[in-house]
């Protein structure tokens, strides 16, 4: 994996798949190689007021398997065309090339996004989609994987597409394994926006937390809605304003989430039965479960399993993408985009 920078390069960005794909990790086999190019080798500002020292060139590009843009500020500068044609190359010949950011620009003046659907920082995503109508630019997700191609928002949502890669190149428990290690939560999916409404005054008290810890510990129960409320003493409809409040979606698309994450840890770890493994996360039966992962994850549990006891790394080369995920950006207010 090889990340390509430019002057002045904004470190936020370029941190965030440094620190996923570049680090160590007790206890964890390494994965991935991770380095750093620049069209022109040799000290490259940044806008944290420090150089960085950058010894490879573009023809880094040409032997890494995922390409990533941690930015391209000032995104209305377009990239050289000796950028333009790297990226193409690295495209062509089977690359994944991701950006963070306003590094969506640099791909868009390559032409990878054209026709396809893309995001960037909410407040960059109106100047994205003027100067490139060819793109289909969506504002509000968080990140959009079409698994040969991956753009992000703002830099935070930058953690949040690294770790969604890390989730589909090697698994939920490998990605598990790195959040823990980075104290953030391992995957953020559901259907939220980049910012979130403010919080309504009364409710600025109601914290989810202990309703969240009391539902994940009883997935295999029949946990509906409706008793998640009455648990927290509150009514459905209470509930759903807290939801869309503080998580930016509703209670019943939370708690399928929570189940399908417990089937994909269980898929991977262990050798139960599919319809064991429905029963135990909560949802009833294998042709349930299979009907579930076909909707969110566009592939069966079989499959799944199958593919995560394969070779490791394997599966964003075959072109298989997934469906743009919506999550919430809690720092909309007042930010400006870092990248």
């Amino acid at each position: 994996m090889v990340a390509l920078v430019r002057p002045p390069q904004s470190t936020f960005e370029l941190a965030c798949a440094a620190q996923v794909f570049g680090i160590d990790r007790p206890g964890l086999p390494t994965r991935y190689a991770f380095g750093v190019c620049t069209e022109r080798p040799g000290p490259v500002a940044t806008y944290a007021g420090y150089d960085m020292l950058v010894t490879d060139g573009l023809d880094a590009l040409d032997r890494a398997d995922t390409v990533v843009v941690p930015g391209w500020l000032p995104a209305g500068e377009p990239p050289s065309p000796a950028v333009v044609r790297a990226l193409r190359r690295a495209h062509s010949r089977g690359a994944r090339v991701v950006s963070i950011c306003s590094g969506a620009f640099a791909l868009a003046h390559a032409g990878l996004l054209d026709g396809r659907r893309a995001t960037t920082h909410w407040a960059l995503a109106g100047e994205l989609a003027a100067r490139f109508p060819n793109v289909r630019v969506d504002p509000d997700v968080l990140y959009v994987d079409h698994g040969d191609v991956a753009t992000s928002a703002g830099a935070g949502a930058g953690f949040d597409l690294c770790m969604h890669l890390v989730r589909g190149d090697q698994g939920a428990g490998y990605a598990a394994h790195v959040a823990r290690t980075m104290v953030m939560p391992p995957h953020r999916e559901g259907g939220q926006l980049q910012y979130s409404a403010p919080p309504h005054p009364a409710q600025i008290d109601g914290t989810l937390a202990p309703l969240l810890e009391w539902t994940i510990g009883r997935l295999g129960e029949p946990v509906t809605v409706e008793g998640m409320a009455a648990h927290a003493g509150v009514s459905t409809r209470t509930l759903a304003r807290r939801f869309a409040d503080q998580l930016g979606t509703s209670p019943g698309q939370w708690l399928l989430a929570q189940r399908i994450t417990a089937a994909r840890d269980l898929l991977e770890s262990s050798d139960l039965p599919v319809d064991a493994v429905a029963r135990r996360v909560g949802l009833s039966s294998a042709t349930n479960l299979r009907r579930r992962f076909l909707n969110t994850l566009g592939t069966t549990p079989g499959a799944y399993r199958r593919a995560f006891r394969a070779a490791p790394g394997a599966r964003h080369r075959n072109g298989e993408g997934t469906e743009p995920v919506v999550i919430e950006d809690a720092v909309k207010a007042g930010s400006v985009p870092g990248g």
